[in-house]
């Protein structure tokens, strides 16, 4: 296990929330703030030069909301694990940004143990959710979606460790497979259930008592 802090960017464009997370961050062990935005651009600019471990998104930032500059990381293939930060909780905000490839959603509301909780799942990969958005979601997950018995062994096996929480390289662990080959099945699985994002598998694999 690495000792080096959780490396962490805040994009919100109001200044006041940014450096009260700020503050409440770097008084947690282990947590340092690189860099602030104001802005989607500016976020997406430092992201790339700083390669932070975790981005605090909100999810209307200025100029390019916080789902597209998700999309535009993932699409980079920039190691930075996106947590997004929002006032709301709609299905369309929350979707949105999961489908673009965040980690985790929470809400501004949240008491700051839970927000630094939140980044420090986020920084290993980890799927973390609001318990008001996790509700939501797990309702849009428990729809209309088939039965594992569509799913291989192989990707019940990588669902239910999904569902513990485990990161990719935990699971390629686990499973004495190539960290690459999960993700094949992380996608295979995702297609088959008809989800967005791995935080909605790792809630329908409690849903349905993986």
């Amino acid at each position: 296990m690495s000792d080096s802090p959780i490396r962490v960017l805040l994009a919100d464009d109001h200044p006041a929330l940014r450096v009260g997370l700020r503050v409440l961050l770097e008084q947690a062990p282990g947590v340092q703030v690189v860099g602030e935005a104001g802005d989607g651009p500016q976020a997406l600019e430092m992201i790339a030069a700083l390669a932070p471990d975790v981005a605090v998104l909100d999810c209307q930032l200025p100029g390019l909301p916080g789902a597209e500059v998700a999309a535009e990381v993932r699409q980079r293939g920039l190691p930075t694990r996106i947590l997004a930060l929002s006032a709301y909780s709609d299905e369309l905000h929350v979707r949105s940004m999961l489908e673009a490839g965040a980690v985790g959603y929470l809400l501004k509301e949240e008491a700051p143990g839970v927000i630094v909780a939140a980044v420090q799942a986020a920084a290993q990969g980890r799927a973390w959710l609001s318990p008001e958005v996790a509700a939501r979601v797990a309702a849009l997950a428990r729809h209309g979606h088939p039965a594992p018995a569509d799913l291989t062994e192989r990707e019940l096996e990588v669902l239910r460790l999904i569902g513990q929480g485990k990161a990719n390289k935990e699971i390629a662990l686990a499973l004495g497979i190539a960290e690459r080959t999960v993700e094949f099945h992380v996608s295979n699985l995702l297609d088959k259930l008809g989800l967005a994002s791995r935080v909605e598998a790792a809630l329908w694999a409690k849903d349905h008592g993986l």
